[in-house]
């Protein structure tokens, strides 16, 4: 008998989890790496000085839109990645829709007559904005591989940066209290670099930790 045939055999006799299963986990993971993230934030570089005034401005929330859409999406292929032989091919292509917002926003502030091109792409904090997002996201990438662990995924590597996807994007949503860069050019340049660093770090991670 074939390896593949035999695993097709057991795990059709393996009962499906319960419909909440999955997702109680998940949540559980990722709320307590949020949580154990936005310590370490708080007591290493703290939340910016001027964070009240911040807030009433729209470009303060447009980093958390992309970062929050990219969690939320990213948070839904884990889900399907947990469960063996999951279809994720539409979530994937959904991930693009808010990278193409940040897109034109970014043209939009790039094509003004008036824009300082340096500042927008490089803004004073490029060379530690991805690596502080990629550190802030590692407790919320071991909680969520632990957590798939004990599910079922059989594509590892997708499944890691699945994971890698969700925790990168989570960070950069608690370092986006302490970061004062809102160009969206710089969002769209320096924390995707940090997300995608945290999913690189999840692919790796997943192709080692979560085989059966």
């Amino acid at each position: 008998m074939k390896t593949d045939d035999l695993i097709a055999i057991l795990s059709g006799e393996v009962p499906p989890a319960r419909g909440m299963t999955v997702q109680r986990w998940l949540a559980l993971g990722l709320i307590t790496g949020i949580v154990v993230s936005a310590f370490l934030m708080m007591h290493t570089i703290g939340p910016r000085r001027d964070l009240h005034e911040a807030m009433r401005l729209n470009a303060f929330w447009m980093k958390f839109f992309y970062t929050i859409s990219l969690a939320v999406l990213g948070l839904v292929l884990v889900a399907r990645q947990a469960r063996a032989a999951a279809d994720s091919r539409n979530v994937i292509v959904a991930l693009a829709a808010p990278v193409a917002v940040m897109i034109v926003l970014a043209s939009v502030q790039l094509s003004s007559r008036s824009a300082n091109t340096p500042l927008l792409v490089m803004g004073r904090t490029w060379m530690v904005c991805p690596w502080l997002i990629a550190g802030f996201s590692l407790p919320i990438l071991a909680l969520l591989l632990l957590v798939l662990r004990r599910l079922a995924p059989t594509r590892l590597t997708l499944a890691g940066a699945a994971a890698g996807l969700v925790a990168g994007a989570a960070a950069a949503t608690i370092y986006g209290f302490h970061c004062t860069e809102m160009a969206a050019p710089f969002i769209l340049i320096w924390y995707t670099l940090g997300i995608a660093v945290a999913a690189g770090l999840g692919a790796l991670a997943g192709k080692i930790c979560l085989r059966w």
